[in-house]
């Protein structure tokens, strides 16, 4: 490969391991020498050093080259890269820096004429004998068939001499390895899934577009070459097979495939053999299955520019990436019109009169226009122009659609004027651009702001504009057009960009083809950022502003909006960031006007949340919409800006909070952007700014209020922020929350989150409130809490018991919720919960009755050993035998009823006869001894044990299996120690042992087993 000295190579070629460089260090160190031309034959030798521990290299170079092209190259290094060898490129550059150190020698025809016939036979003899072991089988070959009288070879006058050069009627071209290309873009697709690899195929695009601006015939040939690798690769195939879409990178690659095919078919100055090759080409490419279709339902002949020109289709609805190309293969450049506007700069209807007949030619400034086509594909032209080395033409081309495009939008306004009123009455309007011009297949947009750019730019050793090249800040300068004082190229690429970008069409179909309306716009708005806006370029942006404003059904930011035109919000939030040092009011009024996103307000009222709150819309409601998150977060980030920019600023903080609470559907958003409000409204070491923190406040209630029947998994830190916002406005903002929380909140963040945290020692030092305030904050949280816990007793009755302690009207209040809410069937677990929180508090009798209440709703069955509940009982239990005999004789038929688990039974009552009633923490004695199993009140449940462990294992002998007896052996060891409490155990063991053996005699292993136990 080669590049023109006019080249700027990307960032990674200044790396000194690319070849070229390689090749200019190899020259400065004196590596070349031998150097010999030929006539058109140059060669040399390049002697390399080796690394550490190897021996130098000797290579030996040949070049051949033909009017000022290197037609093929010989290296023996053997490289198999894209670009020539190092060894190549010093001996080129020798030739061009070192002339006239070159030996020159003629053709070796001419010298060979100069021989006798001694002279040539010592001369072959020579050559032979230098070179036997390669030569010796060719020559004697030609021997042979110059011998033979009627061989081919004696047929034909003269003989071939590689240094004599091609004929002048010959093709001349670079040289260029087409094998080495079809291999390197083969490997580069098979790794399409790294980074590095598109980023070389799109290298390899851009040697392309540098081959088509030399008008270098090789560029054809060289996106040939990479067409067809690209159609052999094998996941096309795959993709279509499982109906799966290629990668967003992958698309990307056959998208700049698609473009430079137009550019090259549509070359102003290819032979028409060489296009009709191409379209041939093309053709057959298009109707493989595998070809890529073109997404995004653009039009392929759609309108013109005229504004009276109706839409014509094309037969057929498969469009391949390739189908703009083949449309392309139809243009030509034959119009006298356009053929004029290209040749001068100063054409105008005072030339040749109005040429193109019936069509309108000039404007009434008499500035040429180009009418009659659709604008993409006359900017395609002007791409076209730019690629194929015609700058001054593309912008001359560039400069009548501009003149175009003003007299479609004079045509628009004009339009809407008289349809205005009936219009804002209806409050919504068709689309009136079906297709975008930002993200369509051809980037209209971006190649005419790209070709405006270029003729102002003050560096000329910069960087291309295209899409995938490193980018560098680049400085532009005003230049005038000629024929319109006043104006500069500049100032018309900015406008171009402003009214590609606020065009109100709608989002076109396809994930890429909506993700591609994205990148292009976040494209063209970087390029629009590195701009520096001086006077003149800030009267054309509040200029376009107000067009904008008053664009209408035509204008993204006009006041009646299709329902699925594409939303503004990125192209607002530059707008109003370029505006704001310079017209606050109109940079407001355009970013209010931008923050509509009507697919949502059609659908949804003010302020109401979608249905899945913290996400966004899910597609089976929108299935178009694949970026609907996306430009919900563009949105969010355009209300963010505007919220900063008017900080201070009372009357725009409330404008914009209006419009925030009317747009904005998505509570994550809201909820993001109220933080956001609230960090810029109180920074550290800096007083508040009070406005805006009350919006933030306001935006936190409404996220409250639209997430409050959808619980997330973010509520609890919503919940947190909102009371830290509140604190931070003051004690009046919190208390008005914790007074209206039943609109807000849920019971339990209420009780937990902001009752608890808007009372910590933290809060009240934050809030520095005296004694009353400080009391007034108490008396609302313990107001909150109660509230809480009459509404949902189950989970905030312990929280608000907890937040009363310390004033003992509220503590009884809350109390007496508890045992209300007992009685309305409050659970055992909460009951034995706040039971336990009492008995820490130094309250063992209300512990004791709300352990008895709890009791009276639990159920225990026999075999329900690890209930959750069995600690709880034991704790009532132990609870009872502190208080002393009273208490103890009352809960007794209360465990015999809700418990029925023999183990459970029995341990109780072993717990309850270790030690006598009263001894607990109370500390007072009102038993001399521990009290009998075989007296009251425990021979009740001694019975009750009894009774369990006999009806137990008879339920468990049901269904045992022989793995289960020896556990069955344990659990009678176990039931005999509860019989033996009571006087008469010992018989009454042995006749319920009995009893089990007459009743299952027929498992005789078990009853051996007994036996050999118990007797």
């Amino acid at each position: 490969m080669y590049s023109s000295l006019g080249y700027q190579p990307l960032e990674g070629e200044h790396d000194a391991r690319v070849p070229f460089t390689r090749g200019l260090h190899l020259l400065q160190s004196g590596a070349v020498d031998r150097v010999l031309q030929v006539g058109f034959h140059l060669s040399g030798n390049v002697r390399e050093p080796g690394g550490p521990g190897e021996p130098e290299r000797l290579y030996h170079i040949s070049i051949s080259f033909d009017r000022c092209k290197i037609t093929s190259v010989s290296c023996g290094c053997d490289n198999r890269d894209l670009f020539y060898c190092a060894h190549v490129v010093a001996l080129s550059l020798y030739r061009i820096r070192h002339a006239r150190q070159v030996e020159l020698r003629l053709p070796i025809s001419e010298t060979l004429s100069q021989m006798n016939r001694d002279q040539l036979q010592k001369f072959v003899q020579y050559l032979i004998s230098a070179h036997h072991t390669e030569v010796l089988p060719t020559a004697q070959r030609l021997a042979d068939e110059i011998l033979l009288l009627g061989s081919e070879i004696n047929l034909v006058h003269g003989a071939p001499d590689p240094t004599a050069g091609a004929g002048i009627e010959d093709a001349n071209c670079w040289h260029l390895d087409e094998e080495q290309i079809q291999e390197q873009v083969k490997q580069l697709l098979s790794n399409g899934g790294y980074y590095g690899a598109s980023q070389q195929l799109r290298s390899m695009f851009s040697k392309v577009r540098e081959m088509l601006r030399m008008q270098d015939s090789n560029g054809a040939r060289m996106l040939i070459l990479m067409t067809e690798q690209f159609l052999q690769d094998p996941r096309l195939a795959l993709w279509r097979q499982q109906g799966a879409g290629m990668t967003d990178k992958c698309r990307q690659l056959w998208d700049e495939l698609g473009a430079l095919w137009v550019c090259v078919v549509l070359s102003p100055h290819c032979k028409p053999e060489e296009r009709a090759s191409w379209l041939q080409l093309l053709c057959k490419w298009d109707k493989l299955e595998v070809c890529p279709l073109e997404e995004g339902n653009y039009a392929f002949d759609g309108p013109s520019l005229q504004p009276t020109a109706a839409p014509s289709s094309v037969a057929g609805s498969r469009y391949t990436v390739f189908s703009r190309a083949l449309q392309a293969g139809e243009l030509h450049w034959n119009d006298a019109h356009l053929q004029r506007i290209l040749a001068s700069d100063s054409y105008g209807p005072s030339l040749k009169g109005n040429v193109g007949g019936d069509k309108l030619t000039f404007d009434s400034q008499g500035r040429p226009l180009w009418l009659g086509e659709p604008f993409p594909t006359a900017c395609a032209r002007v791409d076209t122009l730019r690629a194929h080395g015609y700058p001054r033409q593309a912008l001359r081309l560039a400069g009548a659609m501009v003149n175009t495009l003003r007299l479609q939008r004079r045509h628009q306004l004009e339009s809407y004027k008289q349809q205005k009123k009936e219009l804002l009455q209806k409050g919504s309007t068709c689309i009136t651009n079906t297709e975008g011009w930002v993200g369509h297949p051809l980037d209209p947009i971006g190649c005419l702001c790209r070709a405006l750019l270029e003729a102002c730019r003050l560096e000329e050793e910069t960087l291309s504009l295209y899409p995938g090249s490193e980018k560098r800040k680049v400085a532009y300068q005003h230049v005038p057009v000629p024929g319109s004082p006043g104006e500069s190229y500049f100032a018309m690429a900015l406008e171009v960009a402003l009214l590609g970008l606020g065009q109100q069409r709608a989002l076109p179909e396809g994930l890429y083809a909506q993700d591609k309306v994205v990148r292009n716009e976040e494209q063209l708005l970087a390029l629009l950022e590195e701009v520096e806006l001086d006077e003149r370029l800030v009267q054309v942006l509040r200029k376009q502003a107000g067009l904008l404003l008053e664009g209408g059904p035509f204008s993204g930011f006009g006041e009646v909006l299709f329902r699925e035109s594409v939303p503004m919000h990125t192209c607002a939030r530059y707008l109003f960031t370029a505006l704001l040092p310079h017209d606050p009011d109109l940079a407001y009024r355009l970013a209010l006007r931008a923050m509509r996103l009507p697919v949502l307000e059609s659908t949804f009222p003010a302020g109401e949340p979608h249905p899945n709150p913290l996400e966004s819309i899910m597609s089976n409601r929108f299935p178009r919409w694949f970026i609907l998150g996306h430009l919900e977060t563009r949105q969010c980030e355009l209300a963010s800006a505007m919220l900063t920019a008017a900080k201070g600023d009372p009357k725009w903080l409330h404008a914009v909070l209006g419009s925030v609470q009317q747009n904005i559907h998505s509570p994550a958003l809201l909820f993001k952007l109220a933080q956001d409000a609230c960090k810029t409204a109180a920074p550290a070491s800096v007083p508040p700014d009070t406005t805006l923190l009350g919006i933030a406040l306001e935006l936190g209630l409404q996220v409250m209020r639209m997430t409050l029947n959808t619980m997330t998994w973010r509520r609890r830190e919503m919940v947190r922020w909102l009371v830290t916002c509140a604190t931070e406005i003051g004690p009046q903002a919190l208390m008005n929350i914790m007074q209206n929380w039943y609109s807000l909140f849920t019971p339990v963040e209420a009780a937990t989150i902001v009752a608890v945290t808007g009372t910590t020692h933290a809060t009240l030092l934050r809030l520095q409130l005296d004694g009353p305030q400080r009391e007034e904050l108490w008396a609302c949280a313990r107001t909150l809490a109660l509230q809480c816990a009459m509404k949902d007793p189950q989970n905030c009755a312990l929280p608000a018991l907890t937040l009363c302690e310390k004033n003992q009207a509220a503590f009884e209040a809350a109390y007496q919720i508890v045992l209300d809410a007992a009685a309305g069937g409050l659970g055992h677990t909460h009951l034995f919960t706040v039971a336990r929180y009492m008995e820490h508090r130094g309250l063992p009798l209300r512990a004791y009755k709300l352990a008895t209440l709890a009791l009276a709703q639990l159920s225990i069955a026999f075999n329900q050993d690890s209930h959750p509940a069995v600690n709880d009982v034991l704790w009532a239990c132990s609870l009872s035998h502190s208080l002393g005999r009273q208490e103890l004789s009352a809960i007794v038929p209360l465990i015999i009823r809700s418990v029925h688990c023999a183990p459970m039974l029995s341990d109780i009552l072993r717990r309850w006869t270790l030690s006598a009633p009263g001894l607990g923490p109370l500390g007072a004695r009102r038993a001399a001894k521990p009290l009998g199993a075989d007296r009251a009140p425990l021979c009740q449940l001694l019975e009750a044990a009894v009774a369990a462990y006999i009806t137990t294992s008879h339920s468990r002998l049901t269904h045992i299996s022989p793995r289960h007896y020896g556990d069955f052996i344990e659990f009678l060891g176990k039931a005999r120690e509860t019989f033996l409490l009571a006087p008469d155990g010992h018989l009454q063991f042995s006749q319920f042992l009995e009893n089990l053996k007459q009743t299952y005699k027929g498992k005789k292993k078990l009853m051996l087993l007994v036996r050999e136990r118990f007797g």
